[in-house]
């Protein structure tokens, strides 16, 4: 549970720059949860990277075309550092790579139970047996009820086995929208998921 274990319940994106991976996963994250009926006071979706670079600066355009083909809004996207305080305020970390989520346990070590690499969270959550969380109700206190026991349970099942290589989403930065693509597939392979197991029930 996030030090702030209230409503709306908080995923974070991480990676590198936080102008490609992440703020796709924020994007289409939100988007999602739109389209389960949902909305920012149920789930909150906020990203931001392990460096500094970019800060300020907006959705790298392929990128933003990405999201914007999938029907979500790039709009008003402004990159930042990761701070100790997002972690603290985050129910569910999401990273791009397992070095990522290193990063987040190395500032926040609390943090270890709620951090999961994308690719990894996405893999485990078909195996969670959805029906024995609490339901969401369409209420902010029952969609954060439901958000920490599905993290809670996630850790569970991951037990000791750290992340697979093929967790990791790779840093599509510099390279062809056919990556973007298959990088923003990915990505939404897990959200998508994510956003009705919230929101479900």
């Amino acid at each position: 549970m996030s030090a702030a274990g209230l409503p709306p319940f908080t995923v974070l994106h991480v990676c590198m720059g936080n102008i490609c991976r992440s703020p796709m996963a924020e994007r289409l994250l939100a988007f999602d949860v739109r389209q389960v009926g949902g909305s920012d006071e149920l789930v909150h979706s906020h990203s931001a990277g392990t460096g500094g670079w970019h800060e300020g600066e907006e959705m790298n355009p392929p990128a933003a075309r990405q999201v914007k083909a999938r029907g979500a809004d790039p709009a008003d996207f402004a990159a930042r550092k990761l701070r100790a305080e997002h972690i603290d305020s985050a129910d569910l970390i999401l990273t791009a790579t397992a070095d990522q989520s290193e990063y987040v346990t190395a500032l926040r070590p609390d943090a270890e139970g709620r951090t999961f690499v994308l690719g990894e969270f996405g893999r485990l959550l078909a195996a969670v047996d959805l029906d024995t969380l609490p339901p969401a109700e369409g209420t902010p206190l029952g969609v954060q009820a439901r958000g920490e026991a599905l993290v809670v349970a996630m850790d569970r099942l991951r037990g000791s086995a750290g992340p697979q290589s093929q967790d990791d989403l790779d840093d599509p930065w510099g390279r062809g929208d056919q990556t973007f693509s298959r990088v923003a597939d990915e990505i939404e392979a897990t959200v998508g998921p994510l956003a009705a197991a919230l929101l479900a029930g």
